[in-house]
Formats: structure tokens, C-alpha cells, sequence
């Protein structure tokens, strides 16, 4: 049975950074997509950061330049480097692979 696990986030202030990372279990190789999705208050779940399949990582604009994302296979984990962090990145991000959500984290940018 696949599970997604997340861990990291917390509270952190303008241009502050911060390290998320995912780890999904009950499969035998990394092989897949992986992706970070986030939701902001008041607006719906939407993509932030994917890794496909092939390993080419892709961001939405808002996020280009200053997120990172990365993986490593054997350990099918997937983190996501956030730099220079912005009121508007808070959120609670979600981890999203091969049809699992993650419980998800918070991520708070505040004064």
C-alpha cells in the first residue's frame, strides 16, 4: 500500500527558507512523478513544483527562482528547497505521487 509522508515547514519570516521533504513508501522503485502541490487560504489545491517521471523538474512562475525541487530515487523521497520565501507562499503543502495525497504541512511566512 502506497503512503505519503511529509515533514518539514514551520514558521519563517520574509526571505526566509525553508526544507520540505516527502517520503513515499510501498513501492519497489522511484520511477514516477512526484509533485508538491500547495493550498493557500482561501484558494484551491494547486500545483507548486513536479518532478517527472524523467527527472526534469517543473515550477509555476510564482515559484521559478526560488523553489527547488529535488529527488532521490533509491530512497523515494522527493524535497523541496524554498528560498527567499514570500507572504503569499503561505500555505499547507502537499506531497502528491502515483495517486497519494500526504497528510500535508504547514508553511507560514509572516512578519
Amino acid at each position: 500500500q502506497v503512503q505519503v509522508v511529509e515533514s518539514g515547514g514551520g514558521s519563517v519570516q520574509p526571505g526566509g527558507s525553508l526544507r520540505l521533504s516527502c517520503k513515499v513508501s510501498g513501492v519497489t522503485n522511484g520511477t514516477y512523478a512526484m509533485a508538491w502541490h500547495r493550498q493557500r487560504p482561501g484558494n484551491e489545491r494547486g500545483l507548486a513544483a513536479l518532478m517527472t517521471k524523467d527527472g526534469r523538474p517543473i515550477y509555476v512562475d510564482s515559484v521559478k527562482g526560488r523553489f527547488t525541487i529535488s529527488r532521490d530515487s533509491a530512497k523515494n523521497t522527493v524535497d523541496l528547497q524554498m528560498n527567499n520565501l514570500k507572504l503569499e507562499d503561505t500555505a499547507v503543502y502537499y506531497c502528491y505521487a502515483l495517486g497519494k495525497w500526504g497528510q500535508g504541512t504547514q508553511v507560514t511566512v509572516s512578519s
